[in-house]
């Protein structure tokens, strides 16, 4: 029995801190790369709805989005699904938008803009 104390103890140490250590981490690719200061406010908003809500990103914002870099993008993702505020959403569901924005943006930056 008290194998199975020690065991669990480590397993949750393990868990634990692991999970602290990927966020340091993803903090760090944002404080290396300026992550959070590369899209204004408006855009990020809309660019959050997006991924987290139900919502559309505009194409100005998918410029800036896409701007921002996918390094970027996928350590503010991840920060996020870390706070503890939004532990109710599904992780392999905001990924999987997330992608899903990443590439509608880069499609809409990447298409010609229809001649004037």
């Amino acid at each position: 029995m008290a194998s199975l104390n020690v065991y669990s103890a480590l397993v949750v140490l393990f868990l634990t801190c692991g999970a602290a250590m990927a966020t340091k981490q993803n903090d760090q690719i944002i404080k290396d790369n300026n992550c959070e200061t590369k899209m204004g406010l408006p855009c990020v908003l809309e660019t959050f709805t997006s991924i987290f809500e139900t919502g559309t990103i505009s194409s100005k914002c998918c410029s800036e989005h896409v701007g921002l870099g996918k390094v970027c993008h996928s350590a503010l993702v991840k920060r996020t699904l870390e706070n503890p505020l939004f532990k109710d959403l599904s992780p392999a569901r905001i990924i999987a938008k997330s992608i899903q924005t990443w590439n509608n943006c880069l499609s809409l930056i990447d298409s010609p803009s229809p001649s004037a």
